[in-house]
């Protein structure tokens, strides 16, 4: 297992970070298959993990913050679209918040959408934190986890049980986000 003893192995974690700021799911489902074979610490991909998701939610919301309405009503083709996801924010602003890691596809327009109907700054931060470190439990859990653990059974265990569930996790993450797309775009088509 590595530890921070060396440079180099610090930016491993850093990487991490990053990686979670910009994208998501895919560096860090790499990262928890390594740490269920052995090479990275869990709770230091884990803390990465979590401060990287929470940055690069936090970063839309508080760039649209204050600016989004008027950049809106330039487009008043777009803003009829956004409506349902508006009226959704509206009615369910926590939940919403809390979602945010969990809905891939919709990340910026949910965040944009807080952002919108100016959900409180600390409020948006505190849930935002909380998401992000649910997600990367639950992903660390389940593919460093779980998963090998499971598939061991069927002769799959460690780094090939990691990145199976992995692959499944990532599959499944595109179909949710299909999915929560589809749901979106009837409600903007009955509105226009």
């Amino acid at each position: 297992m590595l530890n921070f003893s060396t440079l180099s192995d610090a930016w491993i974690y850093v990487g991490i970070l990053i990686a979670a700021i910009v994208e998501g799911e895919v560096a860090y489902i790499a990262a928890a298959a390594m740490v269920a074979h052995g090479r990275l610490n869990p709770l230091s991909v884990v803390l990465a993990g979590t401060v990287g998701a929470a940055i690069g939610d936090q970063a839309f919301f508080y760039l649209f913050r204050g600016r989004l309405p008027r950049w809106m009503a330039r487009f008043p083709t777009l803003e009829r679209k956004t409506a349902p996801l508006l009226d959704r924010v509206r009615q369910h602003s926590w939940l919403m918040v809390l979602l945010v890691r969990f809905a891939p596809g919709l990340r910026i327009a949910i965040a944009a959408a807080c952002a919108w109907i100016e959900v409180p700054a600390l409020t948006f931060s505190v849930l935002s934190l909380a998401s992000a470190f649910v997600w990367a439990v639950a992903l660390l859990g389940l593919v460093g986890w779980l998963g090998p653990a499971y598939l061991a059974r069927v002769g799959l265990g460690g780094w090939k049980g990691a990145a199976l569930t992995g692959l499944l996790v990532l599959a499944l993450f595109k179909v949710l986000g299909k999915y929560e797309a589809r749901v979106v775009e009837p409600v903007a088509a009955e509105r226009t």
